[in-house]
């Protein structure tokens, strides 16, 4: 089931439209459709109609471009659909923009406890030990430091020379768990297009920069189920109850395969838990909190923290009941959790994700 956009948010067309930008709206309109091109055509001779692109823009020649490009080619019934040209283009698309957010204000990059032997240069020095990796050596602060010994003669000896700082990276396992529930396009905000951008640039991010590291997209339901990561720009949210406990389950099994020392989930749901599976058949509940529901999804919770894989929720709700049961759950893992909004989702998972991919989760 795709969900049709009954409202278009003035706000984001102006972010989107600012400095006419075409790639950019229409890569988020292809997000917001499901990865229909026809749709995100649709839309945006929708918004040229309301005055939100020029009337004297040429959309034909935009869209011949495209498929000049390859980044849009007709299927065998003549309809146009993404090309891998096209994916990998959202991709980084949705890795460009969450980072341009981060470094205008985000949450940006987060401090590391301690500094040690690693592989990344940090811009911080101290005085050259023993041992020390002689390009780690700061040529400029060293011969600084012997011109002003000397008076300025430069002769250089090994109580001058300074080496930079450097961080241990360690690889990781991460699992982003998608809720697809009908809750992800109610109420006239659509959370499941943010959602799915995170995962895009997540996977731009591990591939071209942690190629190391490992990442599964979950998306989760009336149950959960994996999905390859170059569907991600066709997922969509549908008629579903919300089973957080079957998406952990299936989490911690993906993860028990990987062989990084990290391992952690990236829970993504605006909804309390409302279904579980139980011999085959799905129980559900979608009044209030159900106990029975609850407990499992705690149980699962608990059985990923003796496993040692991390839970990190982000919460894209402020109902104080289901801010309790977060709460609950990230005690009970010693896990983390965050409320955000669609908005600000992308920043805060990517400068989560690279915070804690520089030391050992316990």
């Amino acid at each position: 089931m795709r969900h049709r956009y009954s409202y278009l948010d003035p706000q984001l067309l102006q972010q989107l439209l600012q400095g006419l930008n075409l790639e950019n709206v229409f890569n988020q309109l292809i997000l917001a459709s499901g990865g229909d091109v026809e749709q995100a055509r649709e839309w945006m001779r929708y918004l040229q109609q309301q005055g939100y692109l020029p009337e004297g823009l040429d959309l034909d020649a935009f869209f011949e471009q495209l498929q000049e490009q390859q980044v849009v080619a007709p299927d065998g019934e003549g309809t146009l659909q993404l090309t891998g040209v096209g994916e990998r283009r959202i991709r980084r698309s949705a890795f460009d923009e969450i980072f341009q957010q981060m470094r205008r204000g985000g949450p940006g990059y987060h401090a590391v406890q301690a500094a040690g032997d690693g592989v990344e240069r940090l811009p911080e020095t101290r005085p050259f030990r023993f041992g020390d990796e002689l390009h780690n050596i700061d040529m400029v602060r060293s011969f600084h430091n012997s011109l002003k010994r000397n008076e300025g003669v430069l002769s250089l000896s090994e109580e001058d020379l300074e080496v930079h700082e450097t961080e241990h990276l360690t690889s990781c396992a991460t699992i982003v768990a998608i809720d697809i529930s009908h809750s992800m396009v109610l109420y006239g905000e659509d959370r499941i297009t943010p959602a799915k951008k995170v995962a895009l640039a997540l996977t731009e991010l591990i591939q071209s920069k942690y190629p190391k590291d490992h990442l599964g997209v979950i998306l989760f339901g009336d149950y959960a189920e994996e999905v390859p990561l170059r569907d991600l720009p066709y997922i969509a949210a549908g008629p579903y109850h919300t089973n957080t406990r079957d998406a952990l389950r299936l989490a911690r099994g993906l993860l028990s395969r990987q062989k990084q020392p990290n391992k952690q989930i990236f829970l993504i749901t605006d909804g309390k838990p409302s279904a579980i599976s139980e011999g085959g058949e799905i129980y559900k509940n979608p009044f209030g909190l159900d106990m029975k529901i609850v407990n499992l999804t705690l149980e699962e919770a608990d059985m990923c923290r003796r496993q040692q894989v991390i839970i990190t929720t982000f919460m894209i709700a402020t109902d104080t009941m289901l801010k309790s049961f977060v709460e609950k759950m990230t005690q009970i893992n010693r896990g983390r959790a965050y409320f955000a909004s669609p908005n600000n989702l992308g920043e805060f998972i990517l400068a989560d994700y690279i915070r804690n991919r520089r030391k050992r989760v316990r």
